[in-house]
């Protein structure tokens, strides 16, 4: 089942993104409880933040990962140099491995993208063995992401078209307060824990800020990739003002908050 998110280049993505998954995999990590000795499957790795994150610990014995995009997947296979891990393109809501052949499955950043994200705790609960643990995190859109809401609120001021736009990216699966702890349990996950995450995205300049949306990546960036010319400026020129706040352009950060969910797969 494909993905919701639109992907111009795995470079682009890193800069939209990216660099700030990479901040957040290890407090997932952390919460999911990794051991020693075990196998960890990685569903939708994207460029590799929580795959590459996982391989920083030695003593796990496998690292498998997927992601339904081929770019995605081009990217993390060139980067890798670690024989634990496999890396292939597969749908979250199929997985292409037997029951119960992991210790852990989890997703970075990924359940909000899947249409039918219920189905693919499903399949991660399926593949993980009985006692085993599903992990799974997702941006909370609505009140905890302020750089991103700036971007939507300023361009809602400007376009009343970008209004159902901006409701969907607030509203996408598994953003709602316990809604994905709720879907856990649906899908017969026992010891269910739902909390946040919290990350701070930093920026050395409006066109760090800027630039990856502008680019055309993730949803606000297909949006305004499709402005005309003289709605592209206005929207540029708003942007760049709230993100001074009446200040020089120069650094800015903003607090990003992420809902994570941790349940057990039940032994009987």
């Amino acid at each position: 089942m494909p993905s919701s998110f639109n992907v111009e280049s795995a470079d682009g993505y890193e800069r939209l993104m990216g660099r700030w998954s990479k901040r957040l995999a290890p407090m997932l990590i952390d919460f999911a409880g990794v051991a020693d000795g075990e196998r960890v499957l990685d569903v939708g790795c994207g460029t590799g933040s929580l795959t590459f994150t996982l391989a920083e610990k030695p003593g796990l014995q496998e690292i498998a990962a997927i992601d339904y995009s081929p770019v995605f997947v081009e990217a993390a296979t060139r980067r890798n140099t670690d024989p634990r891990i496999t890396i292939r393109q597969a749908d979250a809501c199929a997985l292409p491995f037997e029951n119960n052949c992991f210790d852990r499955a989890m997703s970075l950043l990924v359940l909000h993208f899947v249409p039918e994200a219920g189905q693919a705790v499903s399949e991660m609960a399926r593949v993980v063995r009985p006692g085993g643990v599903v992990a799974a995190a997702v941006w909370d859109h609505y009140g905890g992401m302020s750089g991103m809401r700036m971007m939507w609120d300023t361009v809602v001021m400007l376009d009343e078209n970008a209004l159902p736009l901006r409701r969907k990216y607030c509203f996408q699966p598994m953003m709602r307060p316990g809604e994905m702890r709720e879907s856990f349990v649906a899908q017969g996950l026992v010891d269910v824990e739902e909390t946040s995450l919290v990350i701070r995205m930093d920026y050395l300049s409006f066109d760090d800020y800027w630039q990856p949306i502008a680019a055309g990546e993730g949803p606000l960036g297909r949006y305004v990739a499709g402005l005309e010319a003289g709605k592209r400026e206005a929207v540029d020129a708003a942007l760049r003002a709230a993100y001074a706040a009446g200040e020089p352009d120069g650094p800015r950060s903003f607090a990003s908050v992420a809902w994570a969910c941790r349940g057990r797969v039940a032994t009987e």
